[in-house]
């Protein structure tokens, strides 16, 4: 499926043939492809999908500037302080509790406590 999309867009063709109807394409569109494989659950990509798109190398969020920019933007006055010490207490947490695949310290895990609280 990405493959004919890609090849559309190499063609420079305005519309072309999806799985059964016929679809304008818009030049500038793009394909991304986001996994991450050492999550629990999750696979490697395909080697027909490896061969035709190509590697972007991602960061870790800083979990401490995220944290701010929420507190900020709900209101909270001390915004600064409070996102070092939820930090604190996510690294804490995962430096001293059990190793089970239950415990979950990503970012979606992070920034829940965060909304609730405000």
């Amino acid at each position: 499926q990405i493959g004919v999309i890609m090849a559309a867009v190499k063609a420079r063709a305005s519309t072309f043939f999806f799985e059964g109807q016929t679809i304008r394409l818009i030049p500038s569109c793009g394909v991304f492809v986001t996994m991450n494989p050492g999550y629990a659950g999750r696979a490697e990509l395909p080697d027909n999908l490896k061969a035709i798109v190509r590697p972007v190398s991602m960061m870790v969020p800083d979990f401490s500037l995220i944290a701010e920019i929420m507190m900020f933007a709900e209101g909270f006055s001390s915004a600064k302080p409070l996102a070092k010490k939820m930090v604190a207490i996510m690294e804490l947490s995962q430096q001293q509790l059990s190793k089970q695949d239950h415990y979950d310290y990503t970012l979606r895990s992070f920034v829940i406590p965060i909304s609730r609280a405000a």
